[in-house]
């Protein structure tokens, strides 16, 4: 692999818009008048657009890049309006800066599936500013009129034949003013965003291995750091002998950190090595005696508190004394490990005068910061460099990682590439909450449901990392996919208990939507089988159709999420063969959502053998996610999104015994393999030219909650429990 460099600031557009700094508010993530700012700056060419003399063109991508196609998607925003060919200019990723905040999170933060919908119209009027400048230019030298001149190709074109190219112009450009009104193309004119035959910018360099992912990096006089990290959740150093290690060939130092202790060696293989000899006691910290069956009956026992009510409509608890028939499940849910191919790993050179951070991240602004805490620097005297990661899935919005490498870079004086082993890596995430929920729903003799209880408990990821957003006892990223919840019931009451369960939360491929989705969708179905409806129009037949009555997130053109939602379940209905008849042993289910702006309907088809073994034949998937940008890598999204889960509901749980994580391979935390991916994946897209949604992760949540239908069309058996191990199904009950 090359070394990678740093790269030194090039010509902007208008350099004296540069802009730097960091989010001053740290860990913090409400919008703010730092955002506001930020955003008012985000139209502005200077930013995200370089133009050399050369007509070189550099268009900067500010989120990061781990496989969803930012790459890719986020230049083809500019190059649309900029009139520029996007297979002829250079990517670069931005470094941290207020100018590159994701106004949709707070910071520069890539997830949320925000990428897309946050620079959908900024990086346009960025594109189309830097074009009207140019042609402003060319029309000064020119002495004509604005109108006179068009931009296509990278060149102005004016009368008489004058043309200039972008590079030619760029130094006037750069005077002008940027416009203040910036009139976007039509739909109909796009010629970038929605070109159906876009390549991935990213693939060549991939392909041909110089792309450069945070494990590839290499700077002079770079050495290696293998680490040793307690075992336990919440444990620490105690004391440690390190003479063995220090005798090992290459081993250049043994350093204690705050997370644990580092073997600092030529290659990563002698620090590996050295630091198996590491002789260390250990103080197991609180959770020393944790095990899953303290995990459930905590959470069992929370579940009994009332909580906080996040929606409450009409009473929910009186219509459900009254009703005709209720009907009530419990669910419980496991913790899962994000598990990228691509292990946590920094490089760090940390002098007494600033630092470099070179780093596979999702959130570079809060790197200064952190590392700046640790070293006792000064956040401005950091310098952040993201790679490409090799998979992030939200483990990467925390920096951990780069916070231990700063600090062995700094104790040994030398430039340190910290590199966690994939046994490190899994027994040390930051995992996603595991879950016990409890819903009751109430029809009336006419088979019509008058009321909804939900109550799910689980750990708050935002208390432990964003504290601000926690309000009253909600956490917004603990309620997705249930406070938007699109059935039409007049007494609802919706309710969330906050509880620790000594396992470390993080936020993971889809939040709390892969949870309280497959709750509501699994439970809606198991109702409308019990009222002996069919369960595509038993959902279409109970949508709420009256969205602005709710603060949904699913308003696309001023269409409810119910209407949204009705489409796309009537369009996999036939997509699917929904209703045709199977064999014994096989069978579908559905599933549909709204969230992150996306509305999906999924039917999965599966078979089932006598052992309870699970085979994912078809999975057909209708899908409203506004205009789409890119495609092809739209549709790809989807497809990891049915693999993701697949493998999460399929196999996926992380379990504690004696306060540490029991998985430490995939051996043990098993991922789905080529021979078990469905045999037939038949992705629609709606076509419409409405406001993009997300598409990273929703797809994520439907997939779990549609094979768990399909299961009990198969077999008959109602799986409340996860993952759908044969062991899992025996134990559940049949209906």
């Amino acid at each position: 692999m090359e070394n990678i460099k740093v790269p030194a600031r090039r010509d902007f557009l208008k350099a004296s818009a540069a802009v730097g700094g960091g989010l001053s508010l740290g860990m913090y993530l409400p919008l703010g008048s730092r955002v506001a700012e930020a955003q008012a700056k985000t139209s502005s060419p200077n930013a995200w657009v370089k133009i050399g003399t050369d007509n070189t063109i550099t268009i900067m991508c500010a989120r990061s890049e781990m496989g969803q196609d930012v790459y890719t998607s986020m230049p083809m925003l500019v190059a649309e309006e900029l009139e520029v060919d996007v297979n002829k200019v250079k990517v670069e990723f931005a470094p941290p800066a207020e100018v590159y905040i994701n106004a949709l999170l707070g910071g520069q933060l890539t997830g949320g599936s925000t990428s897309v919908r946050d620079a959908w119209e900024k990086l346009r009027k960025a594109g189309a500013s830097a074009r009207m400048m140019l042609i402003a230019a060319a029309a000064k030298e020119w002495g004509v009129d604005v109108a006179q001149c068009k931009a296509a190709g990278a060149m102005v074109m004016g009368p008489g034949g004058k043309k200039a190219t972008y590079g030619q112009l760029a130094e006037a450009a750069a005077t002008m003013e940027v416009p203040k009104e910036v009139p976007l193309k039509p739909a109909k004119e796009f010629k970038v965003i929605g070109n159906k035959a876009q390549k991935r910018l990213d693939t060549p360099a991939k392909v041909a291995a110089t792309a450069t992912f945070g494990i590839d990096v290499k700077v002079p006089g770079m050495l290696y750091a293998a680490v040793a990290m307690p075992p336990m959740i919440g444990g620490k150093v105690a004391s440690y002998d390190d003479t063995r290690a220090k005798s090992m060939p290459g081993v250049k130092a043994v350093v204690q950190y705050s997370r644990g202790v580092a073997v600092v060696a030529d290659s990563y293989w002698q620090a590996k090595k050295a630091k198996d000899l590491l002789l260390i006691t250990w103080d197991e910290g609180p959770n020393a005696n944790n095990d899953m069956g303290k995990v459930w009956g905590g959470l069992k026992e929370a579940s009994g508190k009332a909580g906080a009510v996040f929606r409450e409509a009409g009473d929910a608890d009186g219509a459900l004394k009254s009703a005709a028939k209720v009907y009530e499940a419990t669910y419980e849910l496991p913790h899962l490990s994000h598990s990228p191919m691509e292990p946590m790993n920094t490089v760090a050179d940390v002098r007494a005068d600033g630092a470099t951070i070179i780093t596979p991240t999702q959130f570079q602004q809060l790197v200064p910061f952190v590392v700046a805490g640790a070293t006792g620097l000064k956040p401005e005297q950091i310098t952040v460099v993201t790679t490409f990661l090799g998979g992030g899935f939200g483990r990467r919005v925390e920096v951990d990682y780069a916070i231990d490498a700063a600090e062995i870079s700094k104790a040994v004086g030398a430039p340190v590439k910290m590199l966690w082993s994939r046994e490190d890596d899994m027994t040390h995430d930051s995992y996603r909450p595991g879950g016990y929920y409890k819903v009751q729903m109430g029809v009336d003799g006419d088979g019509k449901l008058v009321a909804y209880r939900y109550h799910g408990t689980s750990p708050s990821i935002s208390a432990r990392l964003f504290p601000s957003i926690v309000k009253d006892g909600i956490d917004p990223f603990a309620v997705e996919a249930i406070d938007n919840f699109p059935y039409a019931v007049k007494n609802t009451k919706l309710t969330y208990q906050m509880h620790d369960t000594g396992i470390t939360p993080g936020y993971w491929r889809g939040v709390s939507h892969n949870l309280n989705a497959y709750v509501v969708e699994g439970f809606i179905d198991e109702v409308a089988i019990a009222q002996g409806k069919d369960p595509i129009q038993f959902r279409i037949d109970n949508l709420e159709f009256e969205g602005e009555k709710h603060k949904w997130s699913g308003l696309s053109a001023g269409i409810p999420v119910g209407a949204r939602l009705k489409a796309v379940l009537e369009g996999v209905r036939t997509k699917s063969g929904w209703g045709g008849k199977l064999p014994e042993g096989r069978g579908r289910g559905v599933a549909s959502m709204e969230g992150y702006n996306t509305c999906l309907a999924c039917v999965a088809e599966v078979s089932v053998t006598k052992n309870y073994d699970v085979v994912i034949d078809k999975v057909t998937f209708v899908i409203d996610a506004g205009q789409l940008i890119h495609p092809d890598q739209a549709k790809a999204q989807v497809e990891s999104s049915i693999i993701f889960g697949q493998s999460a509901c399929m196999y996926g749980e992380i379990t504690v015994k004696n306060g540490g994580v029991e998985q430490t391979n995939f051996d043990m935390y098993r991922v789905v393999r080529m021979n078990e991916a469905p045999k037939v994946i038949d992705i629609t897209f709606a076509e419409n030219n409405n406001t993009p949604g997300g598409l990273g992760e929703p797809a994520t949540a439907v997939v779990q909650a549609a094979i768990g239908n399909a299961i009990f069309a198969a077999t008959g058996i109602r799986l409340r429990k996860m993952p759908f191990t044969p062991e899992n199904i025996k134990g559940s009950i049949k209906a």
